[in-house]
């Protein structure tokens, strides 16, 4: 009972970090699966075939191109008008900065279901037709405040003094930004960045309210689920997990790399 009480904080991160992972274990399983009928969700066989040729599903691989594209050119977007927006919010003092605070956050609050029905109306009425660009407009909207909120933690644990000393030694304004706070601020931006990535390439609600005629690769998967769900998505799905985890570990050891490499 003692080391159960020692470790009990232990044990329940390990649970947690199970139970987290366990979907993504049936997805990795369930892609070497051979099914009998159309839907994947029994083990029939061990087979690789969905592997060798994983765009063998029609519009598939189309949809996933598509998807990629979005979260991409989403992303850039986010991330460069949401680090705008946290250093003006952070640096700055102007008339509703207190407003502006408040509501650049609202995306994160609102259920997605409002958002999506809004956005739908605001298109309709503008007489814009739905299709690529409603979808990225959409997603950089949504992605605009988890943008903001990572880089804006960030600056404001800034060290001011780093900048002041720059300027001290006759720094120029774009020198200093360039050379001191934008390297200082780059992990809140890259944080903000892979978030942004993450929840435009598998947002289906807002998606599927202003895609028109285009197909993601959500709705893709979403479509399939009513006729018969492809071992391919598994691969898809399974593909794009080890290469998220892969850029956590990179991370990692870069940063890891960076401590050590600092004089003690």
């Amino acid at each position: 009972m003692r080391w159960l009480r020692r470790n009990l904080v232990v044990i329940f991160g390990l649970g947690t970090l199970a139970y987290m992972i366990l979907p993504n274990v049936v997805v990795t399983v369930f892609s070497f699966n051979n099914p009998a009928g159309r839907f994947n969700y029994a083990w029939q066989e061990f087979s690789l075939d969905a592997w060798k040729d994983p765009c063998g599903v029609a519009d598939l691989c189309g949809s996933l191109s598509l998807s990629l594209q979005i979260a991409v050119w989403a992303t850039l977007g986010a991330t460069v008008l949401g680090t705008a927006i946290a250093f003006a919010l952070v640096r700055y003092r102007f008339r509703a900065r207190g407003a502006v605070n408040s509501l650049i956050f609202l995306p994160m609050a609102m259920p997605e279901i409002v958002m999506a029905a809004s956005l739908l109306a605001l298109f309709l009425n503008m007489g814009i037709q739905l299709g690529f660009w409603t979808i990225l407009i959409a997603h950089i909207m949504f992605c605009l405040s988890f943008v903001v909120a990572a880089v804006k933690a960030r600056v404001l644990s800034m060290d001011p003094r780093l900048e002041e000393a720059a300027r001290d030694l006759y720094a120029g304004p774009v020198q200093t930004f360039l050379r001191v706070t934008l390297p200082i601020a780059a992990p809140g931006i890259a944080a903000g960045a892979l978030l942004s990535f993450a929840l435009s390439f598998d947002d289906f609600i807002i998606t599927n309210f202003n895609s028109g005629n285009t197909v993601t690769f959500p709705m893709f998967v979403w479509g399939s689920a009513q006729r018969g769900t492809p071992v391919q998505i598994n691969v898809i799905g399974t593909a794009m997990f080890v290469i998220a985890v892969l850029v956590v570990l990179v991370g990692q050891m870069v940063g890891n790399r960076r401590k050590n490499a600092q004089p003690k």
